[in-house]
């Protein structure tokens, strides 16, 4: 009976707000998303109930103390094993993790998205292709303005206040610095058509190789 073929696993890092997930949108949509599974870092934050308004206030989201990122690893690593995968959603508006799940069901593909996947080294080291969506951080800033407003229930001055206190900060201090680790940078995201052919010839030639042992 022949092994079943090990899945590709696409890490897609990058700051907030820098395209990451329109990258991976691109990506579902050419490389088939019959193919892919796909997990983004931020269903992963960890559950608040139990603080205080107060204290949730202080939490830092930008740091990789924030997440439960031994759970995303464990889950890569079952999809990898072809097992299915109950996927935390979290609800921003409440800082709380819901109890509805999402079951991920094992993938030719598996794309991880998230702003510190790369600075993790439990996650660095399962990924097969690890792309780092660049982008300058004036837009960044105005499209992470425009959609905290818009999704989660944030006002203009507290997303202005989370961002000179927390997200800049740790972009800085974890984010930039996980660009060495990248195999592929792409500046502008998803609109650098170039890059994005690129990327997806590069899937599709992992696709079609043969299966590792």
């Amino acid at each position: 009976m022949p092994k079943p073929e090990i899945p590709i696993i696409i890490g897609i890092a990058g700051g907030s707000s820098s395209g990451k997930t329109t990258v991976a949108n691109i990506v579902l949509q050419r490389v088939g998303a019959h193919r892919i599974a796909y997990l983004p870092h931020d269903a992963y934050y960890k559950d608040l109930r139990d603080l205080a308004p107060l204290h949730r206030a202080e939490i830092n989201f930008d740091h990789p103390d924030s997440l439960e990122t031994d759970l995303l690893a464990k889950h890569i690593q079952q999809l990898k094993n072809w097992e299915p995968v109950e996927m935390p959603v979290y609800d921003f508006t409440t800082d709380t993790r819901t109890d509805k799940t999402v079951r991920i069901e094992p993938m030719r593909v598996i794309i991880v998205e998230g702003i510190l996947i790369f600075g993790e080294r439990i996650l660095r080291e399962l990924f097969d292709v690890k792309i780092f969506v660049d982008t300058d951080a004036d837009i960044r800033f105005i499209r992470r303005l425009q959609r905290d407003i818009a999704e989660r229930g944030r006002t203009m001055d507290t997303v202005i206040h989370q961002y000179l206190t927390t997200v800049r900060p740790m972009h800085l201090e974890f984010v930039e610095p996980s660009k060495r680790y990248a195999d592929v940078i792409i500046p502008e995201g998803g609109l650098n058509t170039v890059a994005m052919d690129m990327v997806i010839a590069r899937i599709e030639s992992l696709l079609q190789s043969p299966p590792k042992e």
